[in-house]
C-alpha cells in the first residue's frame, strides 16, 4: 500500500483542538484539505505528520507551537491612533485589518483592544504560542 511522501498531492481530513479540546478548525462537512508535501504549505508539523501515513489512516498528532505558529512576540504588539485608520471604519476587538510595514509589506493584524482614541493591535498569528491537537484521516494520495 503506498505511504505518502515529500513531493505527492494528498487530501487529507482534519480538526484542529486546543490542549483543552476546544476546536479552532476543522474540513469535517466541506472538501478534504489539498497540499504538496514538503512544499511549506502547511505548518512544519503538520506536513510531518502526513508523511508515511497511508490512505485511509487516521491519527491524532498534537504539534508543539515552534513546529507551528512558532512563537508569541510582544513586539508584535503596538498601540495605534485611531486616526491611522480609515474614518468609515468602525473598528472592533477581534477584527482582521491587512496593513503596511515599514519595508511595504503586508501583515495581518488583529485589533485586540479599543481605549478611547486608541486601538492596540497583534501581528502574531492568532494559533502563535499554542500547541495544536489534530485528529487526522489521510483521504486520498494523488
Amino acid at each position: 500500500m503506498l505511504t505518502a511522501q515529500n513531493g505527492n498531492t494528498v487530501r487529507v481530513h482534519y480538526t484542529g483542538m486546543f490542549s483543552d479540546g476546544r476546536v479552532f478548525d476543522s474540513s469535517v462537512n466541506r472538501e478534504p484539505l489539498e497540499f504538496t508535501l514538503g512544499e511549506g504549505s502547511v505548518i512544519a508539523g503538520f506536513d510531518a505528520a502526513i508523511n508515511g501515513m497511508k490512505v485511509g489512516e487516521n491519527k491524532t498528532v498534537t504539534i508543539p507551537f515552534t513546529e507551528a505558529y512558532g512563537e508569541r512576540d510582544e513586539n508584535a504588539v503596538a498601540i495605534v491612533d485611531r486616526s491611522v485608520l480609515p474614518p468609515e471604519l468602525e473598528p472592533r476587538v477581534g477584527q482582521q485589518l491587512s496593513a503596511s510595514q515599514p519595508d511595504g509589506a503586508g501583515v495581518v493584524v488583529t485589533i485586540i483592544k479599543i481605549d478611547g482614541s486608541t486601538i492596540t493591535i497583534d501581528a502574531n498569528h492568532p494559533l502563535a504560542g499554542k500547541d495544536l491537537t489534530f485528529d487526522l484521516t489521510l483521504v486520498e494520495i494523488m
